[in-house]
């Protein structure tokens, strides 16, 4: 008697379009940043590290929080620091750390980023309860790896 396995291709579909949906909102939140960067005279990466700038942190923490390496997360944070938004300070616990802080205007201009980012949001359409199942879910399935 054969015995036969069960078809993987049911749980190859679902994943395929699961990943679909997920890298479609990825774009949308994407385009989205970017749409409401420029009239800031902002890029996508600058306007992206300015809404993760909640208070004082080190490079490192900024690039986690960019999802990008702390390189990367330089060569933005160089470009904002010129602009006069963000300032390097010494660490208050650690000699050889520098923490970014914004100055004043980049905390005016982070507030307006905010305004224009909540206008129109890709997840503007789920209630707060499905923006946090969604959390959940997404935190469960990246942790889980």
């Amino acid at each position: 008697m054969v015995r036969m396995t069960p078809s993987p291709e049911p749980q190859a579909t679902a994943e395929r379009e699961l990943c679909g949906l997920v890298n479609g909102l990825a774009q949308q939140i994407t385009d989205h940043v970017r749409e409401r960067a420029v009239p800031l005279g902002l890029t996508a990466a600058q306007a992206t590290a300015l809404r993760e700038m909640t208070g004082p942190m080190t490079m490192r923490e900024l690039a986690e929080r960019m999802s990008c390496e702390p390189s990367n997360a330089t060569f933005v944070v160089d470009k904002l620091e010129k602009l006069g938004l963000i300032e390097r300070r010494a660490h208050p616990t650690d000699r050889r750390a520098r923490q970014l802080v914004l100055t004043p205007e980049g905390d005016t201009l982070r507030g307006r980023l905010l305004e224009l980012l909540a206008q129109d949001s890709p997840l503007a359409g789920l209630t707060a309860e499905q923006q946090r199942t969604l959390q959940d879910l997404l935190e469960h399935a990246i942790i889980r790896r």
